[in-house]
C-alpha cells in the first residue's frame, strides 16, 4: 500500500486532488470569478427607465462571480494549510480526471455554441443533460448501460421541461 493511501481517510476511494492542483485552481477560478463581477457590473443597469438595482441584468452573474471568487478563495487557503505553496519534486502524471473536465467543457460548449438558438431551448437543454449524464454514467458497465440511458433520457426531457416552465410562467421569459 502506498503512504497517499495509507494516509488517505478514504477507504478505498480516489484519494482527493494535490494540494498543488487545487492551489492552481483557485488561482484560475478567483481570475474567472473576478471577471464575471467585472463583466456584471459593467452590463448596463436600465436606470433611465426606472430600474432598480434589482431590476439589472448582471445581478445574477455578479452574485455567481462573486461567490465563485469566494469560494476559490476557500480552496486556496485550504490547498495552503495542506502545503500545497511548497515547490516540491516533478509534478505527478495526469489522470483521467482532466479528460473528464475536458469532456465537461466540450459538452458545455457544444451545448451554448451548437445547440442554443439552433434548435428550442428546452430540446437543447434536454439533449445537453441527456448526453452529459450518459457520458458520465457509460463506464458503469454494459449490464447496467442501458438503463441508464433510459434514465438519462427521463432526467433530460424533465430537466428541459422544467426549465422551460420556470423561465416561461415563473420569470416571464420566452426562451430561444
Amino acid at each position: 500500500m502506498s503512504e497517499v493511501e495509507a494516509d488517505s481517510p478514504f477507504d478505498g476511494e480516489k484519494a482527493p486532488a494535490s494540494p498543488r492542483a487545487d492551489l492552481i485552481t483557485a488561482a484560475v477560478l478567483f481570475v474567472v470569478g473576478v471577471a464575471i463581477v467585472q463583466q456584471a457590473i459593467a452590463m448596463p443597469r436600465f436606470v433611465e427607465q426606472s430600474g432598480t438595482g434589482l431590476t439589472a441584468p448582471g445581478i445574477v452573474p455578479g452574485f455567481y462571480g462573486v461567490m465563485l471568487a469566494l469560494l476559490s478563495v476557500v480552496l486556496g487557503v485550504r490547498a495552503i494549510g495542506r502545503g500545497g505553496w511548497a515547490v516540491r519534486g516533478p509534478v505527478a502524471k495526469a489522470t483521467g480526471d482532466g479528460r473528464r473536465l475536458g469532456l465537461a467543457a466540450l459538452l458545455g460548449i457544444l451545448y451554448a455554441g451548437v445547440l442554443v438558438g439552433r434548435v428550442p431551448f428546452w430540446i437543447a437543454s434536454a439533449l445537453f443533460v441527456f448526453a452529459f449524464t450518459t457520458a458520465f454514467e457509460w463506464d458503469q458497465g454494459p449490464e447496467r448501460r442501458a438503463r441508464r440511458m433510459i434514465e438519462a433520457a427521463l432526467i433530460g426531457i424533465g430537466t428541459g421541461v422544467a426549465v422551460m416552465l420556470v423561465f416561461e410562467k415563473l420569470f416571464l421569459l420566452r426562451l430561444p
